[in-house]
C-alpha cells in the first residue's frame, strides 16, 4: 500500500485524527513488518488547546518535536509506565499533533502478543486479544514504539502508516480521555473512532 506523504499530514489536526482512521500503521523492527489499523485518535490543537502540551506556546524539550516539521512522531512517557505516539501535523512553528489511541492488529500478531503477554497470538483468551493493542499505551508496547523514536520520520522507512484497505465505516466523536483538569477542553469532540470496532479503549 502507499505511504502517506508529508503533504497529508501539513493540515490541521482535526481533519487528519478523522482521515487516519482506517489508515495503518507500520513498524519495522529486527527485519519484521508489524501492520495495525488505526480505529481511534485524538486531535491536540496546539497552543489555544488546554489539554495540549503546548498549550499557550509552551516549548520544553520534550514538546520541541511538535514545533517542527509535519510527518514526524512525538513520543512521550506518561504515569511513569507507558508510551504514547502521535503523529506531528501542520507546518513547522504549529504544534499540532494527533494521538493514536487504538489499533486493530493485522500482521505480526506473535510480535505483539509476545511483547504484550510473553505468549504466542494462538495461546491468548478473548480479553487478551482485544487488549493488546486498544490503547495508547498497549499499542506502544505490542508495536514496541518507545522513546528512541521520538522525532522519528514517519515518510522514512521503519516507522510509518500506508493507505487503508478503503473500506467503508461509521466515524464516532467523542470527548477525548484522561484530561479532566483542562476546562473547557475536556468537552471537545476531539476524539474519533471507528463505529463497533472491538480494539477502540472507550466508546462514548
Amino acid at each position: 500500500m502507499e505511504k502517506l506523504s508529508r503533504e497529508f499530514y501539513n493540515r490541521d489536526s482535526l481533519i487528519i485524527a478523522k482521515e487516519l482512521l482506517g489508515k495503518v500503521l507500520v513498524h519495522e523492527v529486527n527485519g519484521e513488518k508489524v501492520h495495525a489499523k488505526i480505529v481511534e485518535t485524538e486531535a491536540y490543537m496546539g497552543v489555544e488547546d488546554k489539554a495540549a502540551h503546548s498549550y499557550g506556546g509552551r516549548r520544553t524539550p520534550r514538546v520541541e518535536v511538535m514545533y517542527g516539521k509535519p510527518g514526524v512522531s512525538y513520543v512521550y512517557f506518561i504515569y511513569g509506565m507507558y508510551f504514547c505516539f502521535n503523529v506531528v501535523t501542520r507546518e513547522e512553528g504549529v504544534p499540532q499533533a494527533v494521538l493514536i489511541r487504538a489499533l486493530e492488529p493485522l500482521e505480526g500478531l506473535d510480535f505483539m502478543a509476545q511483547n504484550r503477554y510473553k505468549k504466542q497470538y494462538d495461546e491468548l483468551n478473548r480479553k487478551q486479544i482485544t487488549g493488546l493493542t486498544s490503547g495508547p499505551g498497549k499499542l506502544c508496547t505490542a508495536l514496541q514504539i518507545d522513546k528512541s523514536l521520538n522525532g522519528e520520520d514517519l515518510c522514512g522507512n521503519s516507522l510509518y502508516i500506508e493507505e487503508g484497505d478503503g473500506t467503508d465505516f461509521h466515524i464516532v466523536s467523542a470527548k477525548r480521555v484522561g484530561i479532566d483538569r483542562t476546562e473547557e477542553a475536556r468537552d471537545y469532540l476531539w476524539r474519533f473512532y471507528i463505529k463497533d470496532n472491538r480494539y477502540v479503549s472507550v466508546t462514548k
